[in-house]
């Protein structure tokens, strides 16, 4: 037990005694080089890094622990680093480790302003549009309140400071600005943090509370892109001052029409073409780097291109989770401690001793927290929201963190802000973003849940857990046969449903294209074309669908997003590549589905082989009514998870419709006269039909619940089939261990036997 104590304590003091021994030796290793150290070392940076990641990540750890956010604790770090504290205590160490030379301290400039990009680019992944959309109007309203009234307060704090403690007093109205702008936007980031970790982000204030933040931080942004353009002229220029404005709304307008489809078109080919690691992960970094070029040509910040390629990344439909994963890793591992470590290394606090310095903070501290609380609470009480609410609202905007650290950097760069306002902003930042978790916990935990809020909560509670929220891609395998027109049909409704592209995989080809005649070209060609006919079958259908229901306003609108691919090698590669490419969601369509020496095809037993996710199988038999509300869906049910799933299914496609739907629980009355309990055995079902309830009520589907006695339930299941005039039966199944595709003696005896349209979706 002893023993087991000490390895669980170890870490307590191993990593604070080797950040230690890292201040040793560096002390004395650049101690004994002297002189040489003026020229760029390799090793000292090194050095700096390790040191601004260590330190960064054991502060921001003990932040998280006390309920702050780590990005506190990596500013804190830095400041400790600083002139504030190992400048103070240990000065030839501070100096000999970061020393003022200016070779040296581009190195890790370079690194910052890479990490400001990758932090704007990470700010806009996570922003929600939609969300903003959705409460625009509340948003909008709050937002621009709380943006107005600081930001006032700052300008003309800017304008009242004396002259002796502004870096250039000829450029009064650009420092101004800057101190405006430093205290009127809210950190969406740190925000978004705190209301997620009390478990408010699906109530109506925490969402009212992040998407006001959305809104403050885009238009923030655009004011600072607008500002620096000011700063880099010194000057109020007209001419420069409306290309600047004219040029941001040119910027802003293209990328969120035609640059919106470019960059989906960019991810998606990439995603899709490329074999080597990681692919997708180049293109976002170059994307990022282009309309950051791009912004900068017109005039305007880097930070705007960075944060507009992270919006458009974000709403990409083609990110697979791995890729998110991999590019937040490495910005909070690298680029964050740093960036932020570096700007608390700038930060000197001994400026504080000054009097006037002192006053000017505590000032700025006060205006910053009353205009952001009280612009927020104005907006929200002219919104109509009630006291608690508006409470909530300003205490949740009153936070800066890395969006004001970013731009005292800037202005620091550009010369408008002097160390000690730089100085100044920064422990702004740091004292409103750490008083704001405590006070908006405050606020959230006197607030009561409205019934409309229990009730949406309880269905985004459902979509958590649902089976069909697992699935990103489609991947739609059809060989130009009546199954593959059905099977495109159920893949459209998914993709309209669900938001989920569909690639359209002819799997009539040749297994090498390389060697083509002049006739197979033509051949090719022809095939191309009926696969883009195909695939414009599926993009039709999924637009019917959101266009029937966009009244009801049951189905978000947005882009439908349809490729094809022809089968260009050999089938088990193509179908093993789409699963490297994001695809998790098989649709086979092709004809024949069954052998006739029994059992499924040949060609369907390899594909679903080959197919590292979930497979459906389609096949279209009987009658095809003429419209989609005239279907009838049929799904057997046993009460297992397995049939329940496959229930979800069948929901899915009776709300895109509007069709029928039944589901089928059989009894098999042998097994219940020999169990002990028999009582329990017959109302089983009760048990099922309770899970089916709330799976079609999240759908909004009306069911009917059946219930027959049977022995062999694949006979049932025809049987009432035939009976209740169904066209559809939806079956979940699991694979049986063996050389062939086997689902078990119901999914065989339907493939055999059924007369009408079945899926077999593998739900397990």
């Amino acid at each position: 037990m002893y023993a087991f104590r000490r390895s669980v304590t170890a870490p307590n003091w191993i990593l604070p005694a080797s950040t230690i021994g890292i201040f040793v030796v560096c002390n004395a290793a650049f101690a004994a080089e002297g002189p040489k150290v003026a020229a760029p070392s390799e090793a000292l940076f090194l050095v700096q890094i390790v040191l601004f990641v260590v330190i960064g990540r054991l502060l921001g750890e003990a932040m998280v622990r006390i309920g702050q956010p780590s990005i506190m604790g990596q500013i804190i770090g830095g400041i400790v680093l600083g002139p504030s504290v190992l400048g103070a205590l240990w000065p030839d160490a501070q100096a000999q480790i970061f020393p003022p030379s200016i070779g040296q301290k581009s190195m890790t400039d370079a690194v910052a302003q890479l990490g400001v990009l990758f932090l704007l680019l990470l700010a806009g992944m996570e922003t929600d549009l939609g969300l903003a959309l959705r409460l625009r109007r509340a948003a909008a309203g709050v937002s621009l309140a709380g943006i107005v009234l600081p930001f006032a307060l700052g300008f003309t704090l800017g304008e009242l400071l004396p002259s002796s403690l502004l870096p250039d007093p000829q450029a009064r109205l650009v420092t101004s600005l800057f101190l405006g702008t430093a205290l009127s936007i809210s950190s969406v980031k740190i925000v978004a943090s705190v209301v997620r970790e009390m478990d408010f982000m699906r109530r109506n204030i925490g969402q009212l509370i992040v998407a006001s933040a959305i809104i403050d931080d885009t238009v923030g942004w655009v004011i600072i892109a607008v500002t620096f353009g000011l700063a880099e002229n010194g000057t109020v220029d007209l001419v420069t001052l409306a290309r600047s404005i004219f040029g941001t709304l040119a910027f802003m307008a293209f990328s969120f029409t035609i640059g919106r489809r470019i960059v989906f078109e960019i991810i998606r080919w990439t995603n899709d073409r490329f074999r080597s690691d990681l692919p997708v992960l180049s293109a976002i970094i170059a994307i990022m780097g282009g309309m950051a070029i791009i912004t900068n040509l017109i005039g305007v910040h880097t930070v705007l291109g960075a944060f507009v390629a992270g919006i458009l990344v974000g709403q990409s439909p083609i990110l697979t989770r791995q890729i998110d994963v991999q590019l937040r890793a490495l910005t909070t591992a690298l680029f964050m401690p740093v960036f932020f470590g570096l700007t608390g290394l700038q930060t000197d606090l001994s400026v504080l001793r000054d009097p006037q310095i002192l006053l000017l903070a505590i000032g700025l501290i006060l205006i910053a927290s009353v205009g952001k609380f009280g612009g927020a609470f104005a907006g929200a009480k002219f919104g109509g929201f009630s006291n608690s609410e508006a409470i909530a609202l300003g205490c949740g905007m009153n936070a800066r963190g890395s969006t004001e650290v970013i731009v005292a950097s800037i202005g620091l760069s550009v010369g408008v802000l002097d160390q000690r306002l730089f100085s100044v902003i920064v422990a702004m930042a740091v004292v409103t973003t750490m008083a704001m978790p405590p006070t908006l916990r405050w606020a959230l935990a006197r607030l009561p849940m409205r019934e409309e809020e229990r009730g949406r909560l309880e269905q985004e509670q459902f979509e958590e857990k649902s089976y069909l929220s697992k699935f990103e891609r489609i991947l739609l395998a059809i060989d130009l046969s009546a199954s593959s027109d059905f099977a495109g049909h159920i893949a459209a409704h998914f993709a309209a449903v669900r938001k989920m592209p569909v690639t359209v995989l002819n799997v009539v080809g040749d297994d090498n294209t390389a060697s083509h005649t002049r006739g197979d070209t033509t051949k090719s060609q022809s095939m191309q074309a009926r696969t883009e006919a195909a695939a414009e079958r599926v993009r039709s259908t999924a637009d019917q669908t959101i266009a029937a229901t966009a009244d009801t306003g049951e189905i978000g609108g947005g882009d439908v997003h349809i490729n094809t691919r022809l089968k260009d090698a050999d089938l088990s590669k193509v179908l093993g590549d789409g699963s490297e490419k994001g695809h998790d969601l098989l649709f086979i369509g092709v004809e024949p589905t069954a052998d006739p020496h029994g059992g499924f095809d040949e060609r369907v037993c390899l594909m679903t082989s080959a197919f590292k996710g979930t497979t459906a199988i389609v096949s279209s038999r009987g009658r095809r009514p003429e419209a989609d509300k005239n279907v009838r869906i049929l799904v057997p049910i046993s009460g297992t998870e397995r049939s329940v799933r496959a229930a979800e299914f069948g929901f899915l496609i009776a709300k895109a419709t509007g069709c029928a739907i039944a589901v089928l629980y059989i009894r098999d009355p042998q097994q219940t006269s020999s169990l002990p309990r028999v009582s329990d055995a017959s109302n089983a079902h009760l048990t099922a039909f309770r899970r089916i309830d709330e799976i079609a009520g999240h759908y909004g589907v009306k069911v009917q619940k059946i219930v027959q006695d049977g022995a062999s339930p694949e006979l049932s299941i025809l049987r009432h089939a035939r009976k209740g005039r169904y066209d559809l039966i939806v079956l979940g199944v699991s694979r049986r261990a063996g050389d062939r595709l086997s689902y078990g003696n119901i999914a065989d005896t339907l493939l055999e036997a059924a007369d009408r349209s079945f899926i077999f979706i593998e739900t397990e």
